[in-house]
């Protein structure tokens, strides 16, 4: 499978950025401080914890794109979750400015990367910025599901739902699911999973994106009666 990013162009990423998060604040800006403090679609987490864990990761990614040499030193897992719960704890219009301002900061920082193909190294592989910029897109989208605010993966486009299944596809290249041949509506087909297929699975691009992501059921594709994926970051 061609790596997700082998086809990007930085402008159109920029520009379904945009499209993702102006969609995001417009669906967000309505909600009453009690609906940011109810469950969202992650267990143990509010709507406030994944609009947090949004504003926060933006802040990292706005790291890297000024910077993609300098040494990744992302917050340890308990400062995560210290983050996390102050943020969560904070007022609806709160929790709404800071996820607004972030966005709006990432933005910038986006529009100013002078080389989209300079390498970032977190560990020991590297990847060029697009395919960072292809992870935050998909992070907002998939967190605009688990807030649970009636944004379905029907509001996506064709384009950039294409490239969230590639990028799906290739988190769960190592996956031990019993086999299922994914094929969608746009033209891909694969396997997901070991072994011999035993069902074929059609829809969309986005809606095979959620359903492997674990935010849709079955019965928002074809042929997958029965089978739900687990939760995806």
């Amino acid at each position: 499978m061609p790596k997700p990013w082998s086809q990007l162009q930085a402008g159109k990423l920029r520009y379904w950025h945009n499209v993702a998060g102006s969609r995001l604040l417009g669906d967000t800006i309505s909600l009453t401080d009690a609906e940011w403090h109810a469950p969202s679609v992650l267990p143990g987490w509010s709507r406030a914890h994944v609009a947090t864990h949004l504003a926060r990761d933006a802040e990292t990614f706005i790291g890297v794109l000024e910077d993609p040499q300098a040494p990744f030193n992302p917050p340890s897992d308990l400062e995560k979750i210290k983050q996390l719960e102050v943020g969560a704890d904070r007022s609806g219009i709160e929790v709404q400015e800071d996820l607004d301002r972030q966005i709006a900061n990432l933005s910038v920082a986006s529009n100013a990367v002078p080389d989209w193909n300079a390498q970032f190294t977190p560990v020991d592989e590297s990847y060029p910025l697009l395919f960072i910029s292809l992870v935050r897109l998909h992070e907002v989208l998939i967190h605009h599901l688990d807030l649970g605010i009636g944004f379905s993966p029907d509001r996506i486009s064709p384009e950039p739902a294409s490239w969230l299944l590639d990028f799906v596809l290739l988190k769960m290249s190592d996956a031990t699911n019993p086999a299922v041949e994914v094929v969608s509506t746009e033209g891909l087909s694969t396997i997901v999973g070991v072994g011999a297929p035993d069902r074929r699975v059609h829809s969309s691009d986005a809606r095979l994106w959620a359903w492997l992501s674990g935010r849709i059921g079955p019965d928002w594709v074809e042929g997958a009666e029965g089978l739900q994926f687990e939760l995806l970051a």
